[in-house]
């Protein structure tokens, strides 16, 4: 059967679908309009994100990642901290324009958003273990409590593949805090931030004893469904900073070792034209 619509009716539905399309990518206009982006970052600790006791100002690896893409798109920069629970729901809801906050691509997470594809770096997960502990696999982790952040990409894994028995904290100082009162035996989140934990005294007693770390992933910078043309200009930023050495540069300078996946990266994009020659 042959469905048929008046003109005023397809008119319409021509309006309601542009305006969607028009929605969609609306936010590098408002971005440049307000001459400002709101970017969401973690603050959980070193080397990602912290906060500057004297001063009250973010600093660390995600905030200089952040101010980098305000320079670039040349308007002011507003930082919201966000949580692990939380963070998608930001952007969704538009209290942030986009995110770097230590959401690392998997399928899942791109189903209900859109993501740069070319990946600013490659980070997986650490165990974070007091001494004495008796594992030293990951396979030892089955059946055994585990703390880790809500909506991490650490649980299907630990759940799935090494049997634990997780126990999600809304944020990564809560996780480490039961670590602590002996509530799980480990507790994994983002590598570098739990070797950076090590050098402080206040963790003497505890170790990272798995030589490798959790399913390392790309990370990537988030935005909403259909935003294709901050897509495109992030990811053009993106391979610059990979072609000019910008982002080794800043992984060495805020305690954020660069990865073999960042090289390669650098290799792959360092004969690229610079990106003022293309504009």
């Amino acid at each position: 059967m042959k469905t048929f619509f008046s003109g005023s009716t397809l008119a319409a539905l021509l309006l309601t679908l542009c305006a969607g399309l028009a929605q969609a990518d609306a936010t590098l206009n408002k971005i440049q309009q307000r001459h400002k982006i709101s970017i969401g970052v973690i603050l959980s600790g070193p080397p990602f994100g912290t906060i500057d006791p004297k001063t009250g100002d973010p600093l660390g690896y995600n905030v200089e990642l952040a101010k980098g893409i305000a320079q670039r798109l040349g308007v002011d920069l507003e930082t919201v901290s966000v949580l692990a629970p939380n963070r998608v729901q930001f952007l969704q809801q538009g209290k942030v324009d986009i995110l770097i906050a230590n959401m690392q691509f998997t399928e899942e997470r791109s189903q209900i958003l859109d993501y740069v594809p070319t990946p600013y770096e490659e980070v997986g997960g650490a165990a974070l273990i007091r001494k004495g502990a008796g594992i030293t696999r990951w396979e030892d982790l089955r059946g055994k409590p585990v703390c880790v952040s809500q909506g991490s990409n650490f649980i299907k894994p630990l759940q799935e593949t090494y049997g634990a028995e997780i126990k999600a904290f809304k944020s990564q100082s809560e996780s480490l805090l039961s670590l602590r009162g002996n509530g799980c035996v480990a507790a994994v989140h983002v590598s570098p931030t739990m070797h950076t934990l090590l050098s402080d005294a206040e963790w003497a007693d505890y170790e990272i004893p798995l030589a490798d770390d959790l399913i390392p992933s790309s990370s990537v910078i988030w935005v909403r469904k259909g935003e294709h043309d901050v897509q495109a200009k992030l990811d053009a930023i993106i391979r610059d900073w990979h072609r000019s050495g910008w982002l080794i540069e800043l992984g060495e300078r805020t305690g954020m070792p660069p990865t073999q996946a960042l090289h390669q990266l650098h290799d792959k994009f360092r004969d690229a034209a610079p990106l003022e020659a293309k504009q």
